[in-house]
């Protein structure tokens, strides 16, 4: 029987798999050109699985010596004959189960190689016609291609298939046919790389590693990710074999929209649907998966959390974004937008940056509630779950009534711009715990006005969508009930939540919280004051 798996390969026979067949066409088509190209993508984004299937449709036509560099320790990288040893033994290695000519694997150890000179004649040798055999072409896949990417070793290698791909097209040359490398690091960023790990290099090496780029590499355009159609087909091969009699399109709809079809938090959600009692192959059991995946350690979050706090510039981005609503322009080249789009964190919008998927979403922002929660302050501490949560339903009336009526107890201990600039953070602090396990937040900013920020909760079958304001006046509070039941129309929603925050000194101030019928919308307008003086 398959399962689901997010370690490792993943194989069509033992596992639940999506339908990939569309992106190896692309690829392929990349191959028959002789392209060298990189597929760098982030972690556990299904890298390591395509190259296994592409290898497969691949060994019609080719012979394909597909590598690793995981298993190569630190001493073959100590020197370049080293090196060369190694990597002319995970080839001879890789060609064990390929369909070779008589004696063509074995005639890669008949040489002894010690440095990259004597390496780039025996590639030559071995990537001739007659050696290889008639209508036959060698392809070179690399996968954890960059896991010594700091070494100039490795940095050489490459130097050396670059070289060679130049004297082929000028039919000067004999070397692989195409080469591909996987990683989450592309040989172009590789700096940007030493520059986030703190990796030094002397001037001359850093020059000469630079000056040199790797300008051969194509420009490799396929989606990795996961669309709701091909996430179906893997529901579809599930459901007949279990007979779940499951909504296959609502549900791949539903997972997709909060994985954005990151490849890892599809198959781990659908795992945990799997693996749990009920099987509850339905939105709400995907939305119990989710519970489980926010409470959960994965080495994705882990490198996730990593990152936002060893790199200052990608942590004020993430949390410009997210808690204070400001537009980021997308940029190629910032290093901040550069490592958040490496590591799959952020996407490129009409808006400008945004996080990728809503998981990302919700670890971040939960990542930045408890950075909150730890510093020394007074917190709400009178409101708990069963106050508001009530039968499987969540009372947002009194949940936002409780807020304002506790909300002076923590302004004496924040100053007025650190709570006017970050009032979305202590609103989440306040609201995370409440529905934590049951329900779900996610962000959506209008970059077009930067003080409108709007929070919606999914809880059960109930989704409430609340917009936080700063009080700019009366004028501007109105037009505030215009934007949130022109949103609430788009949603099809008859419902909404305004959340405004009056930092006003020296006026007087008055609380609100109560329903307001603007244009066919009930609107629960709440006042956040913290003093009336």
């Amino acid at each position: 029987m398959r399962r689901f798996n997010v370690t490792g390969v993943c194989v069509p026979e033992k596992h639940y798999m999506v339908d990939i067949s569309g992106k190896l066409v692309q690829i392929r088509e990349m191959v028959d050109r002789g392209d060298y190209f990189t597929i760098n993508r982030a972690r556990q984004y299904g890298k390591t699985t395509t190259l296994s299937l592409l290898k497969k449709i691949l060994r019609e036509d080719y012979i394909v010596a597909s590598i690793s560099f995981e298993g190569l320790g630190d001493n073959s990288f100590a020197s370049d004959e080293a090196f060369c040893a190694a990597f002319i033994d995970l080839v001879y290695e890789a060609l064990a189960f390929s369909d070779v000519p008589d004696g063509y694997k074995e005639s890669w150890l008949d040489t002894k190689v010690t440095d990259f000179r004597g390496l780039s004649r025996h590639i030559t040798t071995m990537c001739r016609p007659d050696a290889i055999g008639a209508g036959k072409r060698l392809v070179l896949m690399i996968d954890e291609v960059d896991k010594t990417s700091n070494n100039r070793t490795y940095l050489h290698f490459l130097g050396l298939l670059r070289d060679k791909y130049l004297r082929q097209q000028q039919s000067e040359d004999y070397t692989f046919h195409s080469v591909i490398l996987a990683g989450v690091y592309d040989i172009r960023n590789i700096k940007l790389r030493m520059i986030n790990e703190g990796v030094y290099l002397p001037a001359a090496t850093e020059n000469a590693i630079y000056n040199s780029p790797w300008n051969i590499a194509a420009d490799f355009r396929v989606d990795m990710s996961f669309s709701p159609d091909e996430i179906a087909t893997m529901l579809t091969d599930y459901d007949a074999d279990h007979g779940t009699g499951m909504d296959i399109h609502a549900l791949a709809g539903e997972i997709h929209s909060f994985t954005s079809g990151y490849p890892f938090l599809v198959s781990r959600i659908c795992q945990i649907v799997d693996s749990a009692p009920e099987k509850d192959w339905t939105p709400r059991g995907v939305q119990k998966a989710l519970s489980s995946i926010l409470r959960e350690r994965n080495t994705l979050f882990d490198d996730l959390y990593k990152n936002m706090e060893n790199n200052q510039g990608l942590y004020d981005l993430l949390y410009d974004v997210l808690m204070l609503g400001k537009k980021r322009t997308y940029v190629v080249g910032s290093p901040a937008v550069d490592i958040a789009d490496i590591y799959g964190i952020i996407k490129e919008t009409d808006q400008g940056v945004a996080v990728s998927n809503r998981i990302f979403e919700l670890v971040i922002c939960n990542y930045f509630i408890a950075k909150d929660e730890a510093l020394p302050k007074r917190r709400i501490t009178s409101v708990l779950q069963e106050d508001v949560v009530d039968g499987g339903h969540f009372d947002m009336e009194l949940c936002l009534r409780k807020f304002a009526e506790h909300y002076a107890e923590i302004f004496s201990e924040r100053d007025a711009a650190f709570l006017e600039r970050e009032g979305r953070l202590l609103f989440l602090s306040y609201l995370k715990p409440l529905i934590n396990g049951q329900g779900f937040y996610h962000i959506e900013s209008q970059f077009t006005d930067l003080r409108r920020m709007d929070v919606v909760v999914d809880f059960g079958a109930d989704q409430f969508i609340i917009e936080l304001k700063l009080w700019k006046g009366e004028a501007a509070h109105e037009r505030a009930y215009e934007q949130l039941a022109g949103y609430l129309g788009s949603k099809g929603a008859t419902e909404g939540y305004l959340l405004t925050f009056d930092f006003r000194k020296g006026v007087e101030k008055q609380p609100r919280a109560e329903w307001v019928d603007f244009d066919g919308k009930r609107l629960f307008d709440v006042i956040a004051v913290a003093d009336n003086a």
